[in-house]
Formats: C-alpha cells, sequence, structure tokens
C-alpha cells in the first residue's frame, strides 16, 4: 500500500507567508549561541533529535544571513 504524502510537504522557508522582520544581529548571534548550547547534548544517533536540531538551526542560519545583510545593506 502506498501512500501519496505530496499535499503534506511545506517548506522550511516560504518567503510568501514567513515573516519579513530581521532582528538585530546581536540578538540573532545571542540566540545562536543559546541554541547551539541547547542542542549540543543531544543524541546525534536519535533521528527526532537531530531533526529538530537541524531545523532550529536552518531557521537561525537564515535570521543571521538576513541580519548580516541587512547590516551590510544588502
Amino acid at each position: 500500500m502506498n501512500v501519496d504524502t505530496s499535499a503534506l510537504h511545506q517548506p522550511l522557508y516560504d518567503p510568501a507567508t514567513d515573516g519579513a522582520y530581521v532582528p538585530p544581529l546581536d540578538i540573532v548571534v545571542a540566540c545562536a549561541r543559546e541554541e547551539l548550547a541547547k542542542y549540543a547534548a543531544h543524541n546525534i544517533h536519535d533521528h527526532h533529535q537531530m531533526l529538530i536540531a537541524a531545523v532550529a538551526h536552518h531557521n537561525r542560519l537564515r535570521q543571521l544571513i538576513a541580519a548580516l545583510d541587512k547590516e551590510a545593506g544588502r
């Protein structure tokens, strides 16, 4: 039995629906440091924990790039 999950797909980032607010760089860097510490002890062999950490890091990296671009005037 095959189940079609294509209708359930949601991208990690969708510029049409995700907010355009960019926090100041110092705040994003502080949050990134906290996030790294939070997920450092997670079990690398636990798929669920790694998925949660990967999505969180992806979103934080997106914020870091946006904050750097904003600060550089790009």
